[in-house]
């Protein structure tokens, strides 16, 4: 899959999903845009039906995952000694921002496809907010080898440090074997740390969920909207296990952050949880 298709698929996204933190408190407005507010509003009308008829709420769902992921990353950062952290397909998402305010020991390195890595490097630049300890590098987490491989990033870290990766809101845009040839190749990498773990949010084929037509439909128009396919991966938590040790990692937490929406400070869903947050570790 070529770069420029991998760019057009999550873009979109990315630009939603930054207005939504901001909305919500969780982000500055320097990372919002004129088109994630446009494209929030077009789908007010969706988002509101899907509240009314069927209990499903988007942007709750968006905000149980960014704050479990926030929530193992505090939680590694205080008790595991976590000073470097990755952010792959990192968008406009404000974490690195938010964390090396709070943290200002961490060394944040954050990464995306050439095009939208430059957007956020010269956001960053433009508030003051770039320098030695938060940094954005260009990635294609497909490529093999290369100034944007997996490597080349690595290798801009201190290895004898722990470190942890963070994706959120790229899985499911790839076929699981694709997905899965990155995170064998991202335990390639992780494997010279003396502590390394990933953290990343997954929609899985939850076939037996009340809500599964209208998650169907929903998936379909993602994919339209992203001008591309949305995936859903494994059945259960004993299959994302099983996936992810398969791909090189030895310890695999699957955690439904909806069973957890009190303790993340959000209401509790009246369904279900869609979202699975996966800590994976070396």
């Amino acid at each position: 899959m070529s770069e420029r298709v991998l760019h057009s698929h999550i873009s979109p996204s990315a630009h939603f999903t930054a207005y939504v933190w901001y909305r919500r408190g969780l982000s500055d407005a320097a990372f919002i845009s004129t088109f994630g507010q446009f494209s929030h509003g077009v789908l007010r009308p969706v988002m509101w039906a899907g509240r009314q008829f069927f209990d499903l709420d988007l942007e709750s769902m968006l905000l149980l995952r960014h704050l479990q992921i926030d929530a193992g990353l505090h939680r590694a950062i205080e008790s595991s000694g976590v000073r470097q952290v990755v952010e792959i397909a990192c968008g406009l998402s404000p974490r690195g921002h938010r964390f090396t305010q709070r943290y200002p020991q961490l060394c944040y390195l954050e990464a995306d496809l050439p095009a939208m890595a430059e957007r956020k490097r010269q956001l960053l630049a433009d508030n003051g907010w770039l320098n030695d300890q938060h940094r954005v590098v260009s990635i294609d987490v497909f490529a093999e080898s290369g100034p944007s491989s997996l490597a080349s990033a690595f290798a801009q870290l201190n290895q004898n440090e722990p470190v942890l990766v963070i994706t959120e809101g790229l899985v499911n845009y790839f076929p699981r074997k694709q997905i899965e040839l990155f995170w064998t190749r991202l335990a390639v990498q992780l494997k010279p740390f003396p502590v390394a773990s990933y953290v990343t949010d997954l929609y899985p084929e939850l076939e037996a969920h009340p809500r599964y037509r209208q998650i169907r439909w929903g998936v379909d128009l993602v994919g339209k909207l992203t001008r591309g396919e949305y995936y859903l991966h494994y059945a259960n938590a004993d299959a994302i296990d099983a996936g992810f040790k398969a791909c090189g990692f030895a310890g695999v937490e699957v955690v439904d952050p909806s069973l957890r929406a009190t303790d993340l400070g959000l209401p509790v869903p009246t369904v279900p949880g869609l979202v699975r947050v996966v800590h994976a570790r070396m």
